[in-house]
């Protein structure tokens, strides 16, 4: 039976607290990461190739939201690092989506982010203007997603569902603010636990705090894993 790995979040700024936390884990532990905006800021595409000589799956999670061709554009260049899974912003819109699909080919998942799990129905309405409920704008972005041939989206797994019977079964759904529980939510305002994630339908999901300031970060990833693999 194929064994899902929860994408672990490596909030790290330096290389060396990389190389640290990775090497805790016994080498036949292959790895699904997430490499954000920090560390790559901070190391570029370096960062990427040593991770992935390691063995490890990369989602590379810049976010990107630009005009169509700087997107597109911007994909191009990823797409010669090797990068497992990557996303854009979904209010970029469909040309901004289907650019970015051109770009980066079919070398890696490309998703889109919906509305971010630390963002609340009153700060989208407040903040963006949006005067849906937060369920409705992210099915909204989903749909517009998988009409400009994206593999899925970044959402809050309370919308799985919804989205999953507005796009299709296969529709990926990548899903943060994951906590198990008992852990601090920290900055996130939508969560849920790892088997509660499994249970209502999502495709990955990504763990950060919870595993990486652990005191034993390789023994709380195995026992999200096993939670999160039922």
């Amino acid at each position: 039976m194929y064994e899902k790995r929860p994408i672990i979040a490596l909030d790290f700024s330096t290389f060396d607290e990389v190389k640290t936390f990775l090497a805790l884990f016994p080498a036949e532990e292959k790895l699904y990461v997430k490499i954000g905006m920090e560390l790559y800021y901070a190391l570029g595409p370096e960062i990427v190739n040593f991770v992935k000589s390691q063995g490890h799956s990369v989602f590379l999670d810049l976010k990107l939201h630009d005009i169509p061709n700087t997107v597109k554009s911007a994909m191009a260049v990823l797409s010669q690092l090797g990068v497992d899974m990557t996303n854009v912003h979904a209010a970029g819109g469909v040309e901004m989506m289907r650019a970015a699909r051109e770009g980066l080919g079919s070398s890696a998942k490309l998703i889109a982010v919906t509305q971010l799990t630390s963002t609340s129905e009153e700060q989208m309405r407040e903040d963006q203007n949006i005067q849906t409920s937060l369920s409705d704008a992210v099915c909204h972005y989903a749909k517009k997603a998988a009409i400009a041939g994206l593999d899925g989206v970044v959402c809050s797994a309370h919308e799985v569902d919804q989205i999953k019977s507005t796009t299709q079964s296969d529709f990926i759904c990548l899903t943060p603010g994951i906590r198990p529980l008992g852990s601090a939510i920290g900055d996130q305002k939508r969560v849920m636990t790892p088997s509660q994630a499994r249970k209502i339908g999502s495709d990955y999901i990504v763990v950060g705090r919870p595993i990486t300031r652990a005191q034993d970060p390789v023994a709380a990833y195995l026992a999200i894993k096993e939670e999160w693999n039922g």
